[in-house]
């Protein structure tokens, strides 16, 4: 890429976490750079002329145990779902999961909202991956800022998790 800006990009901290720890898998999908900031799962996918539904979100959620202690979920959902939180909650044996705030993520994660990328947090965070993303052999998620994501595949995210394949909407 000959864009300066695409370069600066590339450069930054978390998306440098997120190429190594995908080199690291031997994943051979590149990280992309979009012209534009996707914060949502409707600008990623048209910026990259693709279904809504074949964009992963990454969403952070605030788990409440049964303990009290308050621990972050990541969510990989299709884009074109909203995430049922009390089918999530019971199906992960939580008292109830809330979104987190942009604050709560950045701290668990590393990322900021609109860049969480589904691998590489900088805490170990318990992942769902959204069985729906199987219907497609190509999805694409967050690589560690809202300009950047990388093509991958349902398996290859579980792979790449550890995360539990659940219907979460």
């Amino acid at each position: 890429m000959t864009d300066p800006s695409s370069v600066n990009v590339l450069d930054d901290p978390c998306v440098r976490r997120v190429a190594a720890a995908l080199a690291s898998f031997g994943v051979r999908g590149q990280i992309t750079v979009l012209d534009a900031d996707a914060r949502t799962a409707r600008q990623a996918a048209a910026a990259l002329g693709i279904e809504l539904a074949q964009i992963t979100n990454s969403l952070v959620f605030r788990a409440d145990r049964d303990d009290g202690a308050v621990r972050p979920l990541l969510v990989l959902a299709s884009g074109a779902h909203k995430v049922d939180t009390l089918r999530v909650a019971d199906l992960m044996e939580l008292r109830a999961i809330s979104l987190a705030d942009a604050d709560f993520v950045r701290e668990h994660t590393g990322f900021t909202i609109g860049g969480v990328a589904p691998i590489a947090p900088s805490h170990p965070i318990e992942t769902v991956v959204d069985v729906s993303l199987s219907r497609y052999d190509q999805v694409w998620a967050a690589a560690g800022h809202p300009r950047t994501v990388f093509p991958t595949s349902y398996d290859e995210l579980l792979r790449l998790t550890g995360g539990h394949p659940a219907e979460v909407a």
